[in-house]
């Protein structure tokens, strides 16, 4: 590899003590890199625009968010991402900032693989217009307001799934399992699979648990009235960061995405050996 994007998180280098740091390995090594916001990103690509070499790969300096950012801004580019850990606790940021000259090293080498990472496309309904967005990690439904239990109604391929009564509902990839849903109770699968996962948020009985759905299906989550026939308003998350609000009447429907996120990996360890080190830490 020899061109490389660097996107940083500015908050978490604010004196770009770390942007400097790799551009200047990279240099002195024979590489090219362009240093880019997000902002400039998604106006360059709305733009039409191209670099007149394209980018290998993406550094992405930060945490988590901050890749899962990049990757909702760069789906149609089809450069492959590697996070380079800023903050704590990140599972999909695989290299700490410690060790990042040996992990540049590989990367020049071409000593790397590349996983396919499936995501989520969401369609959100409305009874004048519509909406849609993508998500590597999860799209969760969740209250707005006042902290009032929602009524959700699930189908899956058209077919009526369940009544939920719950403090949402997470629909997540096998990389978000290890995030909200985790957090939740659900179940945790390895990222390189291809299923969706459907957890409810504290759900309001003993009974009801994750379940695991083909990648092929099809969820709506529809929003009825609630209890006592109020009307409900709430909000569509994508990624974490993206939202987009729904009220009674409305739904969402949410599928896999016909593209993938690149993520590139140089360690070699299985993701059992990272989820323990992680979940120790």
């Amino acid at each position: 590899m020899k061109h490389f994007y660097l996107i940083a998180n500015e908050v978490k280098d604010p004196q770009e003590i770390y942007t400097r740091r790799i551009t200047k390995y990279l240099e002195a090594h024979g590489a090219e890199v362009t240093c880019v916001d997000h902002e400039d990103f998604l106006r360059n690509s709305a733009e039409g625009g191209r670099d007149a070499v394209a980018p290998e790969c993406a550094l992405v300096l930060g945490g988590d968010g901050t890749l899962l950012r990049a990757a909702r801004n760069m789906m149609d580019r089809d450069i492959p991402l590697l996070g380079v850990n800023l903050g704590t606790l990140g599972y999909l940021a695989e290299v700490e900032i410690g060790a990042i000259e040996p992990a540049l090293d590989k990367l020049l080498q071409g000593s790397y693989t590349r996983e396919e990472r499936m995501m989520l496309e969401g369609h959100v309904r409305k009874r004048e217009s519509g909406e849609e967005n993508v998500a590597l990690n999860d799209i969760v439904i969740s209250r707005c307001g006042s902290l009032q239990i929602l009524t959700l109604h699930i189908y899956v391929n058209g077919q009526f799934l369940n009544r939920f009564s719950a403090d949402g509902m997470i629909v997540a990839t096998p990389t978000g399992s290890t995030g909200y849903n985790m957090s939740a109770g659900g179940p945790v699968v390895e990222p390189s699979a291809s299923l969706l996962l459907l957890t409810p948020i504290c759900p309001h009985t003993l009974s009801t648990r994750s379940i695991v759905l083909a990648p092929e299906d099809e969820i709506r989550i529809e929003i009825p009235r609630g209890r006592d026939g109020r009307l409900q308003a709430v909000e569509a998350n994508f990624d974490g960061s993206h939202k987009i609000g729904l009220e009674t009447g409305d739904s969402i429907v949410v599928r896999k995405a016909a593209r993938t996120t690149g993520i590139l990996k140089l360690n070699t360890e299985s993701f059992l050996t990272v989820l323990h080190k992680k979940m120790g830490e």
